[in-house]
Parts: structure tokens; sequence; C-alpha cells
């Protein structure tokens, strides 16, 4: 008789490591629990999406000026109200909202965390049927009772609680970290929960991948042109070529790379000399979490988890993977700025 390992729920994970933040006791626990509910009903209008009224636009923009799609404002609007309603949670900032969401009720409004978020990563790639994603990123609140504000949520990555992803492709994983590694979880759609799948998560030794949109090439610092030509060249002992994989949703490129060993980079350019990727719901929670895997993540000059936000949107080149390779790229960028 075959007898299967013990399948470790994401409930009972995080339970499991209560001690790791006692501060919490079982608040994080409900706040993580709310994330993951609403990615399993996210997930089923995904892999219904073309099946059901919910591809294309809804024929506006959101606050970055980017048209809206069906499945941005329903993610958007599932992540808002499973953490309005979980009462852990006392605000939201989104990509896809101008201002903070605040919840002043008297169940939400004395909730101890307030969360980033990006509801729908790579949306831009839907039709295509690519692996999109949510980030998300917790911390403690900073101001009195009542409903949260801007101040809660204008924070550094160094005061992060916890942040993570989900990326919805051939399977449907929840990656997150408290501080304390990275574990992955794959939701078992026959039972719809979340169960341990990817234990202390690190990139590998082995670096073999570069992820960058090379069609801005001509828009590119000095440094990063330098760079993608070092990445190119044989070199044995690095390893080098090194392979060019670039999916256009961060979520995915991240994902990858964290397991097979590799960079990702959106720099600034020419024309966008402040990147595209916002710091506070993308680059800080993502730096975050490739930290804990034994990574690093920069803007070409500085630590991206140091860095103190100053609006909501706040936008920032963006370098992360294995430390050799950030340090390199950022060596290049300071040798050619």
């Amino acid at each position: 008789m075959v007898h299967r390992s013990r399948i470790t729920t994401l409930t009972e994970f995080i339970i499991q490591r209560q001690s790791e933040y006692p501060h919490a006791k079982g608040a994080l626990t409900r706040l993580l629990n709310d994330i993951a509910t609403a990615a399993k009903i996210v997930n089923r209008e995904i892999n219904a999406a073309g099946l059901v009224d919910i591809l294309g636009t809804v024929g506006k923009e959101n606050v970055q000026g980017e048209t809206q799609k069906k499945l941005d404002v329903f993610a958007n609007e599932m992540f808002i109200t499973a953490l309005k309603g979980g009462g852990e949670c006392c605000a939201i900032a989104s990509e896809e909202n101008e201002k903070v969401i605040s919840f002043s009720n008297e169940f939400s409004g004395l909730g101890k965390y307030v969360i980033a978020m990006d509801p729908l990563d790579g949306s831009s790639n839907i039709e295509s049927n690519v692996s999109i994603g949510t980030i998300f990123s917790i911390y403690r609140r900073v101001s009195d009772a009542g409903g949260g504000t801007q101040e809660d949520l204008l924070q550094p990555g160094l005061n992060l609680t916890a942040a993570g992803y989900i990326i919805y492709g051939s399977s449907t994983m929840l990656v997150y970290t408290t501080g304390k590694g990275v574990n992955g979880f794959t939701l078992d759609p026959s039972v719809g929960i979340f169960c341990l799948s990817h234990p202390d998560m690190h990139y590998p030794e082995k670096e073999t991948i570069y992820s960058i949109n090379e069609g801005n090439y001509i828009y590119f610092p000095e440094g990063v042109k330098r760079y993608i030509k070092y990445c190119q060249e044989i070199d044995k002992e690095t390893n080098r070529p090194y392979t060019s994989r670039y999916i256009g949703s961060l979520v995915a490129d991240f994902h990858r790379n964290l397991i097979k060993g590799g960079i990702f980079m959106y720099p600034g350019t020419t024309v966008q000399p402040n990147g595209k990727l916002r710091l506070l719901y993308e680059c800080s929670p993502i730096a975050f979490i490739a930290e804990q895997a034994g990574g690093k993540a920069s803007d070409g000059y500085r630590r991206i988890t140091e860095i103190d936000p100053e609006t909501l949107h706040q936008r920032s080149p963006f370098f992360v993977g294995p430390k050799n390779m950030v340090e390199k790229v950022e060596a290049f960028m300071k040798e050619y700025a």
C-alpha cells in the first residue's frame, strides 16, 4: 500500500508559524486567509474568462492612465470586499484606485493592518492566456484607531509584516513571506485548498536567465545596455551566455526566475526615467520576497526596501534576482552613470 505524506494546508502552516509573529496572534492568520479566499474567487473567474463576458475592457482608465480590463475591476472588487469583511484590515491602497480606501466602520476601523496591492498584475496578457497574478503587501498601521490613512501605507519595505503574490497559471500558487523565509502553496482545485508545495524557497546557485523588454533597448541607460551585452557574452566560468526570457507579467517573470535562477529588470528609460513599476505595491513586496529567498532588489543604486515612498503611485526602476546578478548590474549602472 502506498502512503501519501501528510499534506500541510495554508491555514495549518500559518498557525504553526504563529510564534514568528506573536504580536499578531490570530489577526494575521485571518488576514492571509481572507487574501486566499479572494484569490480563489479571482482564479475561478480567470479560468472561466473565455466562457463568460469578463474579457475585454470596461471603457475606463485607472489612475495610472492604463485601460482597465474587466478582470482588473473584478479582482480589485473581490479583494476589497474580502479584506473589508475580514475586519483585520483598516485601509487599502490599490493600483486601480487613486486614493486610499479607508474602512472607518466599527468592524474594520479597528483593524491592525493596512494592505497595498496590485489586484491583477500583467492583465494586458489576459487575452493571450498568459500567466497573470496578484501582488500584496501587509503593513502594521501606524495611525490611531479609526479608518486607516495614507500615512499608514507610505512605509518603506523594511517595515513590511508580510508580502506575497498569487500566480494564476497552469496551476495557481500563493507565495508569501513574513520575513522568516519564503513558502509556496499550490491550489488543489478539487477541494479548493492551498497546500504547501514549495517549502523554503531560495534562488538556486546557478544563474541562467535575464529578463528585460529588449524592445526598449534604445531607451535604456548605458549601464543597462552594457549589462545586457555582458549577459550575452560567452564565459563558461560564470555560465554565460544567459538565456533571455521575458513574459511581460512581473509575477510570472519573477516566479520563474526565483525557481530557475535569474534577474528581472525594468529600468528607467529616456521616455520613463522613473521606470514603469510602482514602488509601493509592486517593487517593495517583490523585493521583500526576493531578499527572504536569498536575493536582492535595487533601483540600480539603492536597496528597494530602504526607499521611503512619497506618494501612493510612485514609480521606480527595478532590478531583482540573485545577489550576484543584481550587484553586477549595479556596478555597470554606477560605472556608466
